[in-house]
């Protein structure tokens, strides 16, 4: 199976031993002003992707998402594992053409290639685990937002969790045109590019994966500090709004699988930042502001009121 559905992804710079063997062999840079930054995400059906998703679909969605936690990192990818559970009735030459296609158009596109991970039978789950290289001590995390940091979000919220609902053929919504809704959902984009750009000037960043309120609650955790969002800032689009008015704002805060940026920037950097977005480099938006904490306990507060512990966002055991 690995053989003839998977050797293919293995050819890129860097690889001395790819796919194959017991294990792969990669040609790290022969400098020491890189680190190795690496992340593992898995995807089971039912949970992260519907049962009808073809495989194409599925393949893409997993490998896209595992390069948004490269993103957020300021991250360049170059390798990824892939271990895939796979049950018998899928294992046909069409379904593993699909899901080999699909992984190879997102690797190819960004310059990473498969260099090892495992097959078996059973329920359907794929696991992917991403390595990049960031320069030395440029790496972005969750713990460096102080208090007065301003905070930004990449393009619009919401898509995510308006994909689902058409996916799910919410009857309570108003019918659209979901094709760019839908291939946001099976095909977000990695921002890897905008990562890379934030190094030097976001002081925390992450993905938005679980919705913005979960994870801007992991950023001011990580970093002792509190958050301020104004949701009237929060970018949503018009499409999403035009699907459910009501609920665009709470798909926005507490949706997920958005995989834009939610990162913070000191103030003396966001007229640069500004500028990015004035002059069409970027796309964002600041929605809000990092300030000290309340009875030193970190929290997210929406129009300066508490979120309530039911509406933080996904939760992979709730």
């Amino acid at each position: 199976m690995i053989e003839s559905y998977f050797k293919g992804l293995t050819a890129q710079d860097g690889v001395l031993l790819g796919i194959g063997d017991d294990a792969a062999i990669l040609n790290l840079l022969p400098d020491l002003n890189n680190q190795l930054v690496v992340a593992t995400d898995t995807l089971v059906e039912h949970i992260h992707f519907p049962s009808h998703a073809d495989s194409y679909q599925i393949a893409q969605r997993a490998l896209c998402v595992n390069l948004s936690d490269m993103a957020a990192m300021g991250a360049n990818p170059r390798w990824f594992t892939l271990s895939l559970s796979l049950p018998r009735k899928l294992a046909t030459n069409p379904w593993l053409k699909g899901f080999s296609a699909g992984l190879a158009e997102v690797a190819d596109e960004f310059k990473c290639s498969l260099v090892g991970g495992d097959t078996t039978s059973g329920a359907l789950s794929i696991s992917i685990t991403m390595l990049g290289e960031v320069p030395s001590g440029s790496a972005i995390t969750r713990g460096g937002a102080n208090d007065g940091d301003f905070i930004y979000v990449s393009g619009a919220l919401g898509d995510g969790a308006a994909a689902l609902s058409v996916i799910q053929g919410n009857k309570n919504n108003k019918s659209i045109e979901s094709e760019r809704l839908l291939k946001r959902f099976y095909r977000p984009e990695p921002k890897i590019e905008f990562g890379i750009k934030l190094r030097d000037v976001a002081s925390a960043c992450i993905d938005i994966s679980d919705g913005l309120v979960a994870d801007l609650e992991h950023v001011c955790r990580s970093s002792g500090v509190s958050a301020y969002v104004s949701t009237r800032d929060v970018p949503i689009n018009d499409d999403v709004k035009t699907l459910c008015e009501a609920g665009s704002l709470e798909w926005a805060l507490f949706g997920g699988d958005d995989y834009q940026l939610c990162f913070t920037v000191p103030e003396h950097l966001c007229e640069l930042v500004d500028g990015w977005s004035a002059d069409g480099l970027l796309d964002l938006k600041q929605i809000g502001r990092m300030t000290s904490c309340k009875d030193g306990v970190p929290q997210v507060f929406l129009d300066g009121s508490i979120v309530i512990q039911e509406n933080r966002g996904f939760d992979h055991f709730g």
